[in-house]
């Protein structure tokens, strides 16, 4: 009561309180306000119940297994340092730990398979996040003792290095495989592990000794083990089998991935927080699911995403598609296979791409560009459509690149003569490509025989540009029936048509894409989604950024699944910025994902949007500052932990940005991944020991306020 004596009036709100006087979260709303004098010490307040909700609300961090960094890490995250992260977690309040994919990428023992997206087993875990030290113990230690010696340096790394960190660990687990090897073989538990797992587990390992064997993932080159057979993998995996050493050895890893993974999993649930995985949308071509049944796969497309503001492009995976309708026929057995081994490990997860399961943006594999797809399934427009509105149709002029004189000029930056290398002319004075030339890998072929330099890399993508300037793909199944190239319309081809058939063919790009796809797309998803819910029991969050069909929503709501908003990309027609207040209960918010930049680099990098939002958003006047300092943060942080949202996940990047002791001086290196970029090299690493920041009391003070006050 002093406070009334001395302010004139009180503050306060109710809150929830556990049997030991924790604090768990506050009432909803603006605090309530006493201003009347107190005579005594006791009295009653009447003001109605507290304003206390049946539904939970959480907060989140994101963060990729790797970006860890303890004092006993290896150079990388590991599965132990989870627990290092649970407890500070548990500290400030958070309520769950979302994590990036963490299966196998082990391709080409070089830094490409840092792209924790490119699995080579949807099921089997990555020995990047093993503890060696674990696996030795005090009795093995010695074994050991000179890789370990390394482990310093790696730590005091600015980001992951990937294959230096590859390489001592798989020597070290050599090492510890032989020391072990007949303990193994002999403990109950792993008896128990193989025989649950032998499914996958088995043709796992055959699959990796292979790749070493013959130094490619790439089974075609295998010789006669280049297409799967079970009777290989008994014969191979044979105890009496020169090569089962080898393979076990693959056994004995995997066995001490899933000790490591399940123990910190138990560790976040008594802790009280939700661990919760990722399920790629892709699998890498070249892995053991392609392998063992390539009847799954279109192995002949790619899986992408159309253009966006974040790669004009598009983006090429690499990832063979889904052959949904084989799939269908065996009652989506490897999906709920996957869905089942992740449980194993987490409680919810997020299924990347989500809108692949309406349908898929799918690249022929003589491409290299993203641009270059379509989506699958799709409704094409006929002939007939496109004569009907007046159009002079013919596939030479619509569905093959483009090319004239003019087009050359205004496309090849002065360099006409160095481009008409790669093409011939045509009776009517247009061009084509020459033979050698009429895909995009062809042209990415001859230049990566070439010295790398500005002029090559200039004409590569002149000839990439060139080949995307069209306006229509031919249906590869049914004569006379096309789709259209996406953002046709700012083509040169497009361009040089006449006004009146760029205004016809607009039209029908619009129904194309906006409307003649809804219902198909939406029976796509219904007859694949509910199967594969019933399957588990964790929550699933949909990633459906992007371009989303408007029957999107309708399905995700019907099935209860949460969706993702992000702040930057509203999906709301003619709004720049999502408002996180009006987002659904049922609904992931966050102010950036792992696939774009941080809240301080996209201050940055884009101005006219950051003082947009400065003044929109954030309700100030004047010039937005340079940069985004700890108050701008702090609002952006705020506004999505006072959303309706079920969860706001939050990049660890992005909190520390509320700190100034947290923050790295250049906020570029903050960054996780470059969708554009698919030779990007996946390292960052958080730049504080998980120990020292939970030492860092005034942060976490803050950050655990900001949260339990928002009723989180």
């Amino acid at each position: 009561m002093d406070a009334i004596s001395d302010l004139g009036f009180l503050e306060y709100k109710y809150c929830v309180v556990d049997q030991k006087g924790k604090l768990l979260r506050y009432e909803n709303g603006s605090n309530r306000l006493l201003s009347q004098p107190i005579a005594e010490n006791n009295f009653i307040i009447q003001d109605g119940y507290a304003r206390l909700d049946d539904q939970f609300k959480g907060t989140g961090i994101a963060i990729p297994v790797f970006s860890l960094r303890t004092k006993k890490s290896f150079g990388v995250g590991e599965f132990n340092d989870i627990k290092r992260l649970v407890d500070w977690a548990s500290d400030v309040s958070l309520k769950m730990i979302q994590l990036l994919p963490v299966n196998d990428t082990i391709s080409t023992h070089t830094k490409a398979d840092s792209y924790p997206y490119a699995a080579i087993s949807a099921f089997a875990l990555h020995p990047l996040y093993i503890s060696i030290e674990s696996i030795a113990g005090a009795e093995n230690k010695k074994l050991i003792s000179n890789i370990v010696k390394h482990k310093k340096d790696l730590n005091q790394s600015e980001g992951v290095c990937y294959e230096e960190v590859m390489k001592y660990k798989l020597h070290a687990l050599q090492i510890l495989f032989d020391a072990q090897e007949t303990d193994l073989f002999e403990d109950e538990l792993f008896i128990e592990f193989y025989q649950k797992n032998k499914s996958w587990l088995q043709p796992y390992a055959v699959f990796s000794f292979l790749r070493d064997k013959f130094k490619t993932a790439d089974a075609t080159q295998w010789e006669e083990f280049q297409y799967f057979s079970q009777s290989i993998i008994d014969k191979l995996s044979s105890p009496k089998s020169t090569s089962y050493k080898k393979i076990a050895f693959y056994y004995f890893v995997q066995y001490h991935l899933h000790l490591q993974l399940k123990k910190a999993h138990e560790y976040a649930n008594k802790k009280g927080i939700v661990l919760k995985g990722d399920i790629a949308i892709g699998v890498n071509k070249h892995g053991v699911d392609t392998w063992m049944d390539p009847s799954l796969y279109h192995l002949d497309m790619q899986a992408g995403a159309p253009p966006d503001d974040f790669a004009v492009k598009g983006q090429n995976w690499g990832f063979p598609t889904y052959n949904w309708e084989v799939m269908k026929k065996n009652h989506y057995t490897w999906w709920k296979q996957r869905f089942e081994q992740m449980s194993n490990y987490f409680d919810a997860f997020r299924i990347d791409h989500i809108l692949g399961f309406f349908r898929i943006w799918s690249i022929p594999s003589d491409a290299v560009e993203g641009i270059m797809g379509r989506f699958v399934p799709a409704i094409p427009v006929t002939k007939k459509e496109i004569t009907s509105i007046g159009i002079d149709f013919s596939e030479i002029r619509f569905c093959h690149p483009y090319i004239t004189d003019t087009v050359l000029w205004e496309i090849s930056a002065g360099n006409e003569e160095g481009v008409k290398r790669f093409l011939k002319q045509m009776s009517d004075g247009r061009y084509q490509f020459k033979e050698e030339f009429n895909t995009q890998l062809k042209i990415e072929n001859h230049f990566s025989k070439l010295e790398e330099c500005d002029e090559h890399a200039e004409l590569k993508q002149t000839l990439f540009n060139l080949h995307t300037n069209i306006i229509f793909h031919k249906d590869p199944a049914e004569q006379d029936h096309y789709h259209f190239r996406f953002n046709a319309q700012q083509t040169l081809s497009f361009h040089h048509l006449p006004s009146d058939e760029q205004n016809a063919l607009i039209e029908l790009y619009n129904d194309y894409f906006f409307h003649r796809q809804d219902e198909l797309w939406k029976k796509a998803a219904l007859e694949k989604l509910p199967a594969l819910k019933k399957s588990t029991d964790m929550l699933i969050c949909g990633e459906d950024l992007g371009m989303v069909p408007k029957t999107v929503p309708e399905v995700m709501s019907y099935l209860g699944f949460l969706c993702m908003e992000v702040q930057r990309m509203s999906k709301k027609l003619n709004t720049q910025f999502l408002n996180p207040a009006h987002s659904a209960y049922l609904t992931v918010v966050t102010p950036s994902t792992h696939d774009m930049s941080t809240i301080r680099e996209w201050w940055l990098e884009d101005k006219k949007a950051s003082q947009n939002f400065f003044n929109q958003e954030l309700w100030q006047y004047g010039e937005a500052p340079h940069e985004a300092n700890v108050h701008i943060v702090k609002s952006i942080i705020l506004q999505h932990l006072a959303s309706p949202a079920m969860w706001a996940v939050f990049q660890l990047q992005d909190l520390f940005a509320m700190d100034e002791s947290l923050r790295l001086v250049d906020p570029y290196k903050e960054r996780i991944n470059i969708p554009g970029d698919p030779k990007h090299y996946w390292r960052y690493r958080m730049p504080i020991d998980m120990e020292d920041l939970q030492k860092k009391k005034n942060f976490n003070e803050l950050l655990r306020y900001f949260i339990t006050s928002n009723g989180r």
